[in-house]
């Protein structure tokens, strides 16, 4: 059904409303619903400029009845933006100023349109950086990596968003403004409030400003690559790496599809293999630090070994960096299918990739796999012809027992994309009937009417198509 949303324009904000239809296309989907044809055009895009600009659209929005979907940049990957119930799209991108920098508290204040590379920016001059940037750092903003608890290559080292995050103004479904967590680098005080609202998809409240924890920038960076006979080899070189206690800020594997994929897109000069892509950071003994890594990882079959710290290395990153639009732009005849994150136990890895390439090879689908390999995750995705569903079903069926092997081995559905609408069927598997149940209840107790983000996260969606007043239970 659709929403009348004319109450919009009788309110009193700064903001911006348009019912214009390419503004509603252009709300209507993320990277996930652009490439599978699953958008939903909402019947409003609202842009907000102030906390009291949310405050209001929110409270009006509740007393109507009318659902509200919060929206970044639109980068994600399961569909966490789309307004799958139509009504409001709110469009956090105005909201983009950099508020303060306390370089005495390595702190940071910004509202949620802030794009990533801007925090960095705004702090080097003070010798400073916000650690746990996901690679879409540049095209993505800083409230959707905090309500989707992103992460990128360098967690290995520094950890995810949510372990950089202090404080939070939080405006809840019925307009009411909320400040969660501290300037405080530590508390035992209450409920953890704060850490509900991280990774919450937009489902609980509407994220208006952070504070943030900065890191001081190293005085030593190297990085490089290792190239493998196998890409077993390369995985076994990860696991060892890992459990040596290896002290990598980033560490990244790339099969050899997913090399020949760069060097088609970028013609990156990469050899024929599987590699993993290094990088080191150090205030002192870096070289150190970079030989026992050799010493680790020399008896898996190391075929090539470089290591940089000027121009060549940002070149040897570039081909790990642009490698989703290498996947994209591999065949013009196949397109990607639904990206998957898993993530495991880091004992685990080496079973889960093999366990994912040899499905896919069984099944004959071309299946890149690539990813964040210290911490465990795997970035995967099947190419497909988008007008062959036997070929999208079966796609489909190894996504799913991809995701259900990293379930068994005691891992989790998504690493970082989140829930959305893509994974809302594996939320019990991994969670149970009781852990679900919980969430529902929190859900009720911030946003009973199901005004935030309905349709998302929560598994009975994805089964009766209605929106779920999870009150009423």
């Amino acid at each position: 059904m659709s929403y009348d949303c004319s109450f919009l324009e009788d309110l009193s904000i700064d903001g911006t409303v348009s019912f214009e239809p390419s503004a509603l296309n252009n709300h209507a989907t993320d990277w996930l619903t652009e490439a599978t044809g699953e958008g939903v055009t909402p019947d409003a895009v609202v842009w907000p400029e102030s906390t009291a600009d949310v405050s209001t659209i929110l409270s009006a929005a509740n007393e109507r009845d009318v659902p509200v979907t919060p929206y970044a940049a639109g980068t994600s990957l399961e569909g966490n933006p789309v307004p799958l119930f139509k009504g409001i799209s709110m469009d956090m991108t105005k909201m983009n100023a950099v508020l303060e920098v306390r370089p005495d508290d390595f702190q940071i204040d910004v509202e949620p349109g802030v794009m990533g590379n801007v925090i960095n920016e705004a702090v080097e001059e003070h010798g400073m950086f916000f650690p746990p940037m996901p690679s879409s750092a540049d095209l993505s903003t800083i409230g959707g990596m905090i309500v989707n608890d992103a992460s990128g290559k360098k967690t290995v080292k520094y950890g995810e968003v949510a372990d950089w995050v202090l404080e939070l103004e939080v405006v809840l479904a019925d307009g009411s403004v909320v400040e969660l967590g501290s300037n405080a680098v530590k508390t035992s005080s209450g409920y953890n409030l704060k850490d509900l609202i991280v990774g919450s998809e937009g489902t609980l409240g509407v994220v208006t400003r952070s504070t943030l924890e900065l890191e001081g920038l190293p005085e030593q960076i190297k990085g490089g690559r290792a190239v493998f006979e196998s890409m077993d080899d390369a995985v076994a070189a990860v696991f060892d790496t890992v459990r040596s206690g290896v002290d990598t800020a980033k560490i990244e594997l790339i099969d050899s599809l997913a090399a020949e994929m760069a060097n088609d897109y970028l013609d990156a000069g990469l050899p024929d293999g599987s590699m993993i892509f290094f990088e080191f950071h150090a205030n002192h003994g870096i070289d150190e630090e970079i030989e026992f890594f050799r010493s680790v990882i020399e008896s898996h079959g190391v075929v090539e070994f470089e290591t940089s710290s000027d121009e060549r290395m940002d070149e040897l990153w570039r081909a790990r960096d642009d490698l989703a639009f290498a996947v994209q732009q591999y065949d013009p005849d196949l397109s990607p299918r639904h990206p998957g994150d898993v993530t495991v136990p880091i004992s685990k890895y080496p079973e889960i990739i093999r366990f994912a390439k040899d499905l896919a090879d069984e099944r004959e689908i071309l299946f890149p796999c690539f990813g964040h390999a210290g911490d465990g995750n795997v970035h995967y995705t099947a190419l497909v012809d988008p007008d062959d569903e036997e070929m999208i079903h079966t796609a489909e069926e190894i996504y799913d027992a991809v995701v259900e092997r990293a379930l068994e081995y005691g891992g989790t559905a998504t690493g970082e994309h989140g829930i959305g609408m893509g994974k809302r069927r594996f939320l019990e598997a991994e969670h149970g009937e009781i852990g679900v149940e919980m969430m529902r209840k929190i859900k009720a107790a911030f946003d009973p009417n199901d005004v935030l983000n309905p349709g998302k996260v929560f598994p009975e969606t994805d089964e009766d198509g209605v929106r779920v007043r999870l009150s009423d239970d």
